[in-house]
């Protein structure tokens, strides 16, 4: 959900203020972050946050899976390959040990 929200590809059901002050507060980040980088000055909106999540989804989900308890369902125990996953932070290749930031909302 977090790669969904980040990228704009979210189906939030909660309460409807709330999805839009989130939408207004990111609009404002990839705009920031649109301007202080020359070089996505010509990228849409949409872009800016595929791009970022790209360049960070690693670091997101190194965070959130280092220090995820034991019985932690979100995150692969094994990678491609069958083998264990580094304190459930990374594979050994580096690939993050979760593959449901790509996986469609609703087939999850």
């Amino acid at each position: 959900d977090i790669g969904d929200i980040v990228r704009g590809k979210d189906h939030f059901l909660g309460h409807n203020q709330k999805k839009i002050n989130l939408e207004e507060s990111l609009h404002r980040m990839f705009e920031n972050i649109r301007s202080e980088n020359n070089n996505l000055g010509k990228l849409s909106n949409e872009q800016v946050r595929e791009y970022w999540w790209e360049a960070n989804r690693r670091e997101v989900w190194k965070a959130i899976t280092c220090s995820a308890p034991e019985d932690a369902k979100y995150f692969r125990s094994k990678c491609s390959g069958g083998f264990k996953t580094h304190k459930k932070c990374t594979c050994a290749n580096g690939d993050v040990p979760t593959y449901f930031d790509y996986v469609p909302q609703y087939l999850r």
